[in-house]
């Protein structure tokens, strides 16, 4: 005679009457919304722990006279997943143009399934896109560098777009410290050094896509993205660059670098005094070019465009 399996204990508590409750039930509806949609963008018919998805949200959502249990959670997990990958198809229109649009959906679909939204807002989503990338190799062969380098530089682009201004570095600021001077650059500027010339690609990409922004009438998706049928870009060949991310009067710019700025930027970033900074960055140098006049230039500009700002000083233990 076959036994009967016994019947799985129940998820959640009749009622919530305690904070272990509230959490409790946070975590169910937080496994309903973050699991990936099944192939036909309804929740999966199966449980992560093998009971039926009918049967855990019988314990939770009451049905009405249109719809059942299922369907009702559905509509939260739908709102969800449309406008989280909604929000990687618009942040990410390079990575989405070096593999393709389906490709692109597999991929962020994965990804957000691997780190579902963790913030209140939206814009930390792709923080953890390049890593992905780079860990999971299969959703964008052969271009698994490339896309993961324009992960990172569109990532540098958000940054730019709403991080954080300091107060900048002022000229008496300049004047008291000299040579010994130690800076920091604005939490907003990402300075990187690329083996594709990223920027250029960004470019290109925009004078395709002349609409900045897509249309839709309201910032609640109703369907996943769509592609604009537009045919691929022409990718980048292997070139070494560097480049900043920033932004000026609340625009966003990215400016090219030599690499000897690059170098003193990032001694600069890293805690080196300006003396430091110029003896890494022009250690390998020609020395029959006026480096003197080239520093000066470029520290005008970096510290007209207001990418510096005081350094924090430490505390004493």
């Amino acid at each position: 005679m076959r036994r009967s399996q016994p019947a799985k204990p129940k998820l959640l508590p009749r009622r919530i009457n305690s904070v272990a409750d509230l959490r409790a039930f946070q975590r169910v509806m937080a496994e309903a919304l973050f699991r990936p949609l099944s192939a036909g963008e309804g929740l999966q018919g199966e449980w992560g722990d093998g009971r039926t998805t009918r049967s855990v949200a019988e314990e939770f959502v009451k049905p009405n006279k249109l719809l059942t249990s299922v369907e009702r959670l559905e509509i939260y997990a739908k709102s969800y997943w449309y406008r989280v990958l909604d929000c990687l198809y618009e942040d990410y229109p390079g990575v989405r143009a070096i593999v393709g649009e389906r490709r692109f959906m597999k991929l962020a679909t994965a990804f957000l399934g691997e780190y579902p939204s963790e913030s209140w807002t939206l814009r930390n989503l792709g923080s953890r896109l390049p890593g992905f990338i780079e860990g999971a190799p299969a959703f964008t062969a052969p271009h698994v560098e490339l896309a993961a380098e324009m992960a990172r530089f569109e990532w540098a682009q958000v940054v730019a777009f709403d991080g954080p201004a300091l107060p900048v570095l002022t000229e008496d600021d300049v004047l008291d410290g000299g040579a010994r001077l130690r800076v920091a650059l604005q939490p907003y500027v990402t300075v990187m050094e690329c083996e594709y010339p990223v920027d250029e690609f960004t470019l290109a990409l925009k004078k395709r896509d002349t609409a900045a922004l897509r249309g839709e009438a309201s910032n609640a998706p109703t369907a996943m993205p769509k592609g604009n049928g537009k045919a691929r870009p022409r990718l980048p060949r292997r070139e070494r660059v560097h480049v900043a991310a920033h932004r000026q009067e609340n625009n966003l710019y990215f400016k090219r670098l030599e690499p000897e700025a690059y170098a003193m930027l990032t001694a600069l970033r890293d805690g080196r005094t300006l003396e430091a900074a110029c003896a890494r960055a022009l250690r390998d140098a020609d020395p029959a070019m006026d480096w003197a006049g080239r520093v000066r230039e470029w520290f005008q500009t970096w510290q007209a465009l207001g990418w510096f700002c005081r350094r924090a000083k430490r505390g004493r233990a």
